[in-house]
């Protein structure tokens, strides 16, 4: 089969667990986009956060962020963009205020968070963590809702790490019945990712091909995340990070290296190097 797009999941993936991409792993999507394969980056996290991940592997392709909720190559002229209302975000805060929860509006070009006051120190370095070399603009403030009745906010995201882990499928199942206007999804120990209804990684991913004429057939997705798991089963050929949880591993059609071990930069040798360049495809009318 010839394939004409990598979609690669950032974190997990891209990433080593110290946060920084490898000369391998960078070298291999050179490699890729080099044969005219198409690259793009799939993410939960902001744009500004996929962006500059994309300028260290130059890329210059749509980003899919915010778990598909803002798909853009440039923060100022996105391509697809959904938002949560600035009511129904409002009425979100004032719910998930209820629970012990750091809570952060995501957009593409700030974070809003509260405060939460926790006396293990521990929990509160893993919440308040601001070291990320991707990290950008962020406030945080005592009382998120006071701060919103007076600015309100209309994000395309809503994070929430619960100090709980119990917390999550109680206020996943509370949002799904009274907001028909978000859809929650899990996507780590502890945290919930709230997105206008119809809106996920997958359904990003679906935008862009169909905006670029990509068969499923032709895409290839590495991912290593649950919220992974719909691209992994719905590619031409869905690869499993060997860092990956079990039940994505066993939906992949095949498994690399973990994040830490230059997967990406395996996987890709190991079924780009005999795929000729596609503009050679093209000229001797193999594909169109």
């Amino acid at each position: 089969m010839i394939y004409k797009m990598l979609a690669l999941n950032v974190e997990g993936t891209l990433l080593q667990d110290n946060g920084r991409i490898s000369r391998s792993t960078k070298e291999a999507v050179d490699y890729a986009g080099g044969k005219g394969i198409s690259v793009t980056l799939i993410t939960s996290k902001s744009f500004e956060y996929a962006h500059r991940v994309a300028k260290m592997l130059k890329l210059n392709s749509s980003l899919i962020t915010h778990q598909g909720a803002f798909i853009a190559s440039k923060p100022d002229k996105p391509i697809f963009v959904r938002r949560i209302n600035e009511e129904i975000t409002l009425d979100l805060v004032r719910f998930l205020e209820g629970f012990q929860a750091q809570i952060k509006l995501v957009s593409e070009n700030f974070t809003l968070g509260n405060k939460v006051k926790q006396p293990n120190k521990l929990i509160g370095r893993v919440i308040y963590q601001t070291s990320n070399p991707f990290s950008y603009a962020e406030q945080y403030v005592d009382a998120l809702s006071e701060k919103l009745g007076q600015k309100p906010v209309s994000p395309p995201k809503i994070e929430v790490t619960f100090l709980r882990d119990q917390d999550v499928q109680d206020a996943k199942k509370a949002i799904s019945n009274m907001f028909h206007e978000v859809d929650c999804i899990v996507c780590g120990k502890g945290k919930l990712d709230i997105v206008p209804a119809g809106v996920s990684k997958f359904r990003g991913l679906l935008y862009v091909c169909d905006r670029m004429n990509i068969r499923r057939e032709e895409v290839v997705v590495i991912g290593s995340d649950t919220d992974d798991l719909p691209l992994i089963e719905w590619a031409g050929l869905g690869v499993a990070m060997g860092n990956a949880p079990l039940k994505v591993k066993n939906a992949s059609d095949w498994v690399t290296r973990s994040n830490n071990e230059n997967g990406v930069s395996y996987m890709v040798k190991e079924h780009f190097r005999k795929q000729q360049p596609i503009d050679f495809l093209k000229k001797m009318k193999l594909i169109k």
